[in-house]
């Protein structure tokens, strides 16, 4: 499938222009670029145009420091949740979907994700596209690949995946802008993610999760499924709580009945399918401690993110997208 934005077509080359003096990187010089290089050359992408443009490339400390301290996840939930549960956020959200109601309509009838959902991925990612990165994407990788070395692994494929992306489909190298880990788009997909999950809403041949937002809402939409969403199904229970709190080390994934977390001390406040598999959570709220159990739709939108509170943040505010659009 072609994947060029439409911004981008007709293009048949990048060109670079390199200013040696005060570059603050040449990663074509690091010791694991040549490693990089064959590899990449070894799936079709020129060796010329590979080296050219990780000497594009700039080695960016302000994208290690964020990455060392990503100031959300280190807030209690009571703090996090003022980021994103916002009137402003659920206002901005609204507009969107209305804005976009003909593309959440068709596609949440055939995935079977409800709108809410998908706006609310879009607003806590992106604030509906206003904010999606200002950082280079070949500088965010580049600099995480060779110099970040706890995620080395991880981020010498998805900047491997990028270039290749990149030479194959034309995008826009030196142009492409997203978060300081390399996200890009509306639903700050990782390049490996855009490649697999990304999809063409008008089947135009184009997949632009930068500008078009149908095409957006498809490939968030797209993720959710094949990450298991089922549709229907319920996404987390509040849940009073009377034993031992060392079940809420129990991880993300559900994996006990919720027969078995009431046996425990967990149980739902309202009626659930006892045989449901579900996992404990606990989150220091304003109120003090809250107790929830996950289900299987909340552990999918983890997959977007790896955090409780992340998906926490997602599904409340789509709650409250979901009740002003009634």
């Amino acid at each position: 499938m072609q994947m060029i934005n439409s911004w981008l077509r007709g293009a048949v080359a990048l060109v670079f222009f390199v200013n040696s003096i005060g570059a603050l990187a040449d990663y074509r010089d690091h010791p694991n670029a040549s490693v990089l290089i064959e590899r990449v050359a070894a799936k079709g992408v020129d060796r010329a145009w590979l080296e050219a443009a990780l000497a594009e490339a700039s080695k960016q400390d302000s994208i290690l420091k964020a990455i060392s301290r990503p100031a959300e996840k280190s807030k209690p939930w009571s703090e996090y949740q003022d980021i994103f549960l916002t009137d402003r956020r659920t206002k901005e959200g609204l507009n969107f979907w209305r804005e976009n109601r003909q593309a959440l309509d068709r596609v949440s009838a055939e995935t079977g994700v409800p709108a809410e959902i998908i706006v609310a991925i879009i607003g806590v990612e992106t604030y509906y596209g206003r904010i999606t990165g200002g950082y280079r994407v070949i500088d965010a990788l580049t600099t995480l690949a060779f110099d970040y070395p706890r995620r080395s692994p991880f981020f010498t494929k998805e900047l491997e995946v990028f270039l290749t992306l990149a030479y194959e489909s034309g995008l826009p190298l030196t142009e492409m802008k997203g978060s300081y880990a390399g996200a890009m788009g509306l639903g700050q997909f990782m390049p490996s993610s855009y490649t697999a999950y990304a999809k063409d809403f008008e089947g135009d041949g184009v997949i632009d999760i930068w500008r078009n937002p149908n095409d957006a809402v498809m490939s968030v939409a797209n993720y959710f499924v094949a990450h298991g969403w089922r549709p229907g199904g319920e996404v987390i229970a509040a849940a009073d709580f009377s034993g031992d709190a060392v079940i809420f080390e129990a991880g993300l994934k559900p994996k006990k009945t919720l027969s078995e977390l009431a046996e425990l001390g967990l149980n739902a406040r309202v009626a659930a399918t006892p045989t449901a598999l579900g996992t404990p959570i606990e989150f220091e709220g304003k109120q003090g401690d809250e107790y929830w159990i996950g289900l299987h739709n909340f552990y999918v939108i983890t997959r977007y993110n790896h955090s409780a509170m992340y998906a926490m943040a997602v599904y409340q505010l789509s709650q409250s997208l979901r009740a002003q659009m009634l």
